[in-house]
């Protein structure tokens, strides 16, 4: 299964921290996670790699991210970001951070749950390989 193209597929972890490279030593060390480093242009993002294969990543918290404190979160593969972001409404729930593309890879949505559980959700751009 291609965790990149299955919709309901988990297929990316992301921590977004007050101090990345502190997280990056300590996950590293702890996991023994080979990091990369790519440019973004809001700073660095660090990839984490398990066997050779990007599973997730760690990045500063945004500047609009406000009190939220440093956390994971999980990506859900969909169809259509879009759709799913509109039929997250429709069953009560709520989008926190509305349908935008992250360029290079994909359009992604956070929502919330009826009782306020944040999950991103995102629909990968065709992979190169």
């Amino acid at each position: 299964m291609d965790v990149y193209t299955t919709p309901g597929a988990f297929s990316w972890s992301e921590l977004m921290t007050t101090d990345a490279k502190a997280a990056t030593e300590f996950y590293g060390t702890l996991f023994g996670w080979t990091i990369e480093t790519m440019p973004m242009a809001e700073g660095t993002y660090q990839v984490v790699k398990v066997g050779g294969e990007a599973v997730g990543g760690i990045m500063a918290m945004p500047a609009n991210a406000g009190p939220m404190p440093p956390s994971w979160g999980c990506y859900v593969t969909v169809a259509d970001v879009d759709a799913t972001a509109k039929r997250c409404t429709e069953l009560g729930g709520k989008v926190a951070v509305p349908p935008q593309d992250i360029p290079g890879v994909g359009r992604f949505a956070v929502i919330l749950d009826k009782q306020g559980a944040a999950l991103n959700i995102i629909t990968y751009e065709p992979r190169q390989g």
